[in-house]
């Protein structure tokens, strides 16, 4: 019975989302309030499990996700992303210019999100192929390949942020695991699978398509740009682990110690950053402060939907631990002979192709997986936060908005969309699960 809970709250999630349109926080919560009912949960229960999980579910996430938001938005509108293309496309310049796109999207791609990073990355794409006469995809593919990733591995983006707070995983663990398994999938999923695109001949529309060059006047330099965009990984890496450390050694309660701990909080490392980028990008640069506040305001309004789809599914998580259909199938797939990362990524994987959204098929599929991790021992939670990650990526097709988002901009059809932009998201959802067992190998 808790199994075929389990299977038929997923397919109504997938149904509600996918062919009913219906906003994706509402469908968790029905979905959340079903469950819990044809469970045998009495109503006050699953009111107060629905309110644990999404209270447990957010906690430092908010701050997490929020300044995120707000760092993103001061690096895009002040300049620093374009300038930090610039700078890379001349140091690598046009012969190994793919390589160079790779390394601005995935530096530009730490502190934005998705759709932002997009936005933003791809009026710089057109200008690059207009003033290199390269292939357009061929120029496009490593960049938006890097974003990809960085958007389905990496913290503070919210699905790899929310999945951490889920498993028990350490936060600068999994943003230095991440990124080593990110650098052979942006390597083969950008460059060399861009490299073959050149038969494709995509013409976007001149409204969106505006190949003179942005002059460079008022852009900030490129230490600043780069400090910037790279000082919350720097934070995340080296202070939580420090903090640890620290720890062990008894020293966390002196001065120092308490000082170094602070800075190792995840939230601490991410508030520190927005405030330096407010400072160093706009007050430092002419801005005034209200125009600098109204900027980290909007970009708190766009991150609000995003949080209130992780707000969901943490009800749901609640849901399926509280009525004891996690502990059901945490003992159910103990039992399958496939390894738990391989069979994390598979879950993931298939919501992803049902529902659409990398950020929901990694939700769901993390408070399908608690109990597994819970009840053996060996599985590292911060690879299991990536091969997650991994699978959350997989096959997107008509349902995923991202895939609209490259075939309107690019103006391809749905075929050519599916051999170029599906074909590199499966790569980086397949070589994202080999550096995970990599490293699981390792470890």
């Amino acid at each position: 019975m808790p199994l075929l809970l389990t299977v038929a709250g997923i397919l109504a999630l997938i149904l509600l989302i996918a062919y009913f349109h219906l906003d994706t926080f509402i469908a968790f919560i029905l979905v959340s309030v079903s469950i819990g009912l044809a469970a045998g949960m009495d109503v006050p229960a699953v009111g107060k499990s629905i309110q644990t999980g999404i209270g447990n579910t957010l906690g430092d996430l908010v701050l997490i996700v929020g300044f995120g938001a707000m760092l993103g938005r001061v690096v895009a509108e002040s300049g620093a992303a374009r300038r930090i293309t610039n700078v890379l496309i001349d140091l690598f310049g046009i012969k190994n210019i793919r390589w160079g796109l790779a390394l601005a999207g995935f530096i530009i791609g730490i502190p934005l999100f998705y759709n932002a990073g997009f936005i933003i990355v791809v009026p710089l794409i057109f200008t690059i192929a207009a003033s290199t006469k390269l292939p357009m995809l061929t120029v496009a593919i490593p960049m938006l390949s890097a974003l990809s990733v960085a958007h389905g591995y990496l913290p503070p983006h919210p699905s790899p942020a929310a999945l951490v707070g889920q498993l028990g995983a350490d936060l600068g663990k999994t943003l230095f695991y991440g990124i080593l398994v990110a650098i052979p999938a942006i390597v083969i999923a950008g460059p060399l699978f861009g490299k073959t695109l050149g038969r494709f001949n995509p013409k976007p529309d001149r409204e969106v398509f505006d190949p003179n060059e942005v002059p460079k006047t008022d852009l900030p330099g490129a230490g600043i740009s780069f400090f910037v965009a790279l000082l919350p990984v720097a934070m995340l890496t080296i202070f939580g682990p420090l903090r640890g450390y620290l720890k062990t050694q008894g020293l966390d309660q002196t001065l120092g110690g308490k000082v170094l701990t602070l800075l190792g909080e995840p939230y601490i490392g991410m508030l520190v950053s927005v405030l330096v980028a407010v400072y160093t990008l706009s007050l430092r640069r002419g801005e005034t402060m209200k125009r600098s506040m109204k900027l980290l305001e909007e970009a708190i309004k766009a991150a609000s939907p995003i949080l209130l789809v992780i707000a969901g599914a943490g009800a749901l998580k609640q849901i399926f631990n509280d009525s004891g259909t996690s502990v059901y199938i945490g003992q159910q797939l103990a039992g399958l002979n496939m390894p738990p990362l391989v069979l994390g990524w598979v879950m993931a994987a298939i919501i992803r192709v049902c529902v659409g959204s990398a950020t929901i098929a990694g939700l769901t599929t993390a408070g399908i997986m608690l109990p597994l991790l819970q009840s053996q021992t060996g599985v590292n939670p911060e690879l299991m936060v990536l091969a997650i990650g991994a699978g959350s990526l997989m096959l997107s097709h008509i349902n995923d908005p991202g895939f609209w988002l490259f075939k309107e901009y690019f103006n391809l059809s749905i075929n050519d969309t599916l051999r170029t932009w599906t074909v590199m998201e499966t790569i980086v959802g397949v070589v994202g699960l080999l550096g995970v067992l990599t490293l699981n190998a390792i470890l």
